[in-house]
Parts: C-alpha cells; structure tokens; sequence
C-alpha cells in the first residue's frame, strides 16, 4: 500500500508538472532563432540591421545569447567586440509583467560581466520581440521559435 501511494504522489507530481512546460506557446521559455534587428536612428526613423542570433531562456533559468552582424567593420557597441555578441548568465522572467532581467555571467564584452539586463518582451504564438526597458537604447529584435 505505501508504494501505491508514493507511486500515485509521483504521478500527479509528474502531471502537474512546473508552468515552465514545453506545450506552453506563451512563455518565453524556449530557443528562438532571430528573424529582425531594428535599430532607432536619431531621427526616430527605424533601420534594419542584417544581425543573424539565438537566444534560448532554459526551464532551469539560464539565458544565452549569440548575435552576429555580418559586416566584418561593424563598429563595436557595448554589446558587441568584432560585430559579434554572446553571453549569458542567470535570468528571471516575469510572464504576467512580460519582463525578464538577467545578471550577465560571463560574457564576449568583459564589461557586462555582473550587469543586470532588464528587458521588455511579448510573445505572439511562435514569435518573440525583446526590446530594451530603456527606449533610449532605440532597438528592438525579433526571433521566432525553434
């Protein structure tokens, strides 16, 4: 009897499984190939940049990030040394405030070590839009879902 219902806990543990769970097309939960960078000029005007990237919020709360703009001269910015961007660290999401912060781990740009990156985000169906909770940072980046 007592294995009957330590093996009946087990299963509703396993059917009540975490929100975090894969059939959730609403969580930013997942890996997501980028499909668009919009960068805000100083006129207000938005350009397309041709980045290609990934970016995958693990169930266990890891965010990594790989971003490349194919223009071998492309200027450094503070993301990004030789036109390529990569990190990543612990993230926190908040779905109902459709914010997530992530506290940079380790990173290609040594100077957003130990930074904390706060982030708007909105899902729709199999896209994703992440844009900066700072709008004077002027950008903003498309993925869909992998």
């Amino acid at each position: 009897m007592n294995n009957f219902m330590i093996a009946l806990v087990a299963m509703a543990m396993a059917v009540s499984s975490p929100a975090l769970a894969n059939d959730e097309k609403g969580s930013i939960v997942g890996a997501w190939n980028m499909t668009s960078l919009q960068l805000t000029d100083a006129s207000g005007r938005q350009n397309t940049i041709p980045y290609s990237g990934q970016v995958i919020f693990s169930k266990s709360g890891i965010l990594s990030v790989q971003a490349m703009n194919p223009d071998a001269a492309a200027e450094p910015t503070p993301y990004t040394a030789n036109g390529y961007e990569a990190y990543y660290g612990p993230v926190e999401i908040d779905e109902a405030k459709k914010t997530f912060a992530i506290t940079v781990g380790s990173s290609l740009v040594r100077n957003l070590i130990g930074q904390r990156l706060e982030r708007n985000f909105e899902v729709t169906e199999d896209q994703l839009v992440i844009t900066p909770t700072n709008a004077a940072e002027g950008w903003r980046v498309t993925y869909e879902r992998l």
